[in-house]
């Protein structure tokens, strides 16, 4: 299978699960060419966060689908696996999907990604998002994906210095701020790469706390208090993403203005 990764960074978030569904259904019927008419697709969704935390993104996910014809339980059977941020569980539910013979495999990130590529190299898998495909080994170029996996990457690490700029036109004031991610994230290095090189620019002391647990949430928001952060940056990492309406509670109980490229924690701050 050889299709263009699309960059989602500048995509809307809902137009790039639409696009996402499109190019999901694209690999199904490229992978089937003589499949009959009124087959039923098989399509297998890996997550390595909770249902809880995906609805949003799954109710966007079913409506892509129906806007293009496909209606679950009618003409598509979707197998939902959740590894509930256990990471030691996505092979396993990777090698289930694999099992089942299903037609596609669609993944939320680069965790879930790497234990579908571990798992397969027929199916065709689709990627809702990856920081760094090239770099993570998942393709051979954006262009020119090669072999089995395609779907969106993002410019969050490249752009990551840009958004500390942002946040300093929105705080003026702005002379230290917390950086939050886990580094054990693909793209994790190279953002905070990227946030020092504007720090040292803009002449703004960078905290950096690592999150490995979603037990360090409270003690790194205590930790940002503590050294009198002006605000708090937000890398995207599955912790934060499955915990967004607490770490939005804290920000705000904090006074610590946000600031992320996740989508959902912004909305979540919001209501």
């Amino acid at each position: 299978m050889n299709r263009r990764i699309y960059p989602s960074a500048l995509i809307p978030q809902r137009s790039a699960i639409v696009l996402t569904v499109g190019v999901l259904l694209f690999a199904i019927f490229q992978s089937a060419e003589t499949q009959q008419a009124n087959k039923i697709s098989h399509v297998g969704f890996l997550s390595i966060s909770s249902l809880a935390a995906n609805t949003t993104r799954i109710a966007a996910f079913r409506q892509g689908l129906q806007d293009l014809g496909y209606v679950e339980g009618k003409n598509i059977v979707i197998e939902w696996r959740y590894a509930e941020e256990k990471q030691d569980r996505l092979r396993e539910l990777a090698s289930e999907l694999v099992r089942l013979n299903v037609d596609v495999i669609v993944t939320t990130g680069p965790t879930t990604t790497r234990a579908a590529k571990e798992a397969t190299v027929t199916i065709p898998i689709v990627m809702a998002f990856d920081f760094d495909p090239v770099g993570n080994g998942f393709v051979a170029s954006l262009a020119r994906p090669g072999e089995n996996i395609t779907g969106l990457s993002t410019l969050a690490p490249e752009i990551s210095g840009k958004q500390l700029e942002l946040l300093k036109e929105i705080v003026p004031k702005l002379s230290q701020v917390t950086v939050i991610g886990d580094s054990t994230t693909a793209g994790t290095a190279q953002s905070l790469r990227e946030v020092e090189l504007a720090a040292r620019a803009l002449k703004v002391k960078i905290q950096y706390l690592d999150i490995r647990d979603p037990k360090d949430i409270e003690t790194v928001f205590r930790a940002a208090s503590k050294g009198r952060a002006d605000a708090l940056f937000v890398l995207a990492n599955p912790i934060t993403t499955s915990h967004r309406r607490q770490v939005a509670n804290l920000a705000v109980k904090s006074r610590l203005p946000p600031y992320t490229t996740d989508r959902n924690l912004l909305k979540t701050g919001a209501s």
